[in-house]
This record gives structure tokens, sequence and C-alpha cells, in this order.
């Protein structure tokens, strides 16, 4: 496990599993909110972002966490020797969403970036949860589905597959 891509839907526990993955492996965490958007919660622009993101491609060791853009996603997905898919049920997710935004009152969301609104970002969560149910989900599981017989491949569909996954790390 070097190259590492933790993906899945909005409020599926990528930002907490990749940290205590990091931790755990000692590999670098990028979470690519922090790579994608500007303090205050602006894009930064796509040509920036993407050499930004294909610079990081070509590190040795990475684990990276979130989604960034549908082609940076797929380029990401094929370079990755290990792939972490969080597919949590949909009503999960929406409760994480709703659990990591009243949490934000007191703590500021894991990954985000500075001074990022909280409320835009949690109904832009609750709208992605919904549009990645219907357009991603699908072609992630047959992703994953194919990527199992040539890399190393999490498949995490409820907490206690979380559970089950730290025990069995590295």
């Amino acid at each position: 496990m070097d190259k590492i891509a933790v993906f899945g839907n909005a409020g599926g526990g990528k930002s907490t599993l990749s940290k205590r993955l990091a931790e755990i492996t000692g590999l670098p965490l990028v979470a690519l909110d922090l790579l994608k958007y500007k303090p205050g919660g602006g894009e930064v622009p796509y040509e920036e972002y993407k050499a930004a993101h294909d610079r990081l491609l070509q590190q040795d060791q990475w684990i990276i966490e979130g989604y960034g853009s549908l082609d940076t996603m797929w380029e990401r997905l094929e370079v990755a020797d290990t792939l972490i898919y969080m597919d949590m049920p949909v009503l999960q997710h929406y409760w994480w969403v709703t659990k990591r935004f009243f949490k934000g009152f007191l703590v500021p969301p894991e990954n985000w970036p500075e001074n990022s609104p909280l409320l835009k970002g949690t109904l832009n969560s609750y709208y992605t949860v919904w549009l990645c149910n219907e357009k991603l989900t699908p072609k992630y599981r047959e992703y994953v589905n194919k990527a199992s017989e040539s890399k190393q491949v999490y498949h995490l569909q409820s907490p206690k597959d979380v559970k089950a996954f730290y025990q069995r790390s590295p």
C-alpha cells in the first residue's frame, strides 16, 4: 500500500478514515478539498487544481481522500494501488452530513478549507449525496468490482465494515 485513494459519497467518513489510516501507516495524507478550494470556500482555478493533482499523482506514496473533479477522480483511481470505497447506505450519508453540520458550530469540519461557510457547504453536501447516489455510485461499484482483479480494494458498506477495516489495517 503506497498509493491509496479513499473515495465515495459526501458525508461517508472519508476524512475520518483517511486521517486514521495516515496515522497507522505513516503515509502522507492529502485532502482534495484543501487543494480545490481556497480559504473561505471559493474554488481555485481548475488549471491550478489539475496541475497540483497531477504533481501529487507523481509522488511515490500518498493517501488521497475526496472527490476533486470527475476527470481527476478516474485518473487517481487508475494510479492508486489501493482503493477504499466508502459506500454507506444513503441515509447514513445524510445523517453524517447533518452531524458534521451541528458539530461544525463547535469545531470546523475536518479537511474543510479554513473559514468555509458551514451552511452553504452542508446544503451542497445534501445535494451531492443525492446526485452521487444517482449518478456515480453505480459507476463506482462497477469500477471497484473490476479493479479488485488488479488492486487491493476495500468496499466499506457500513460502520461495522469500517471497524473491521481498522482491525485488519497494517
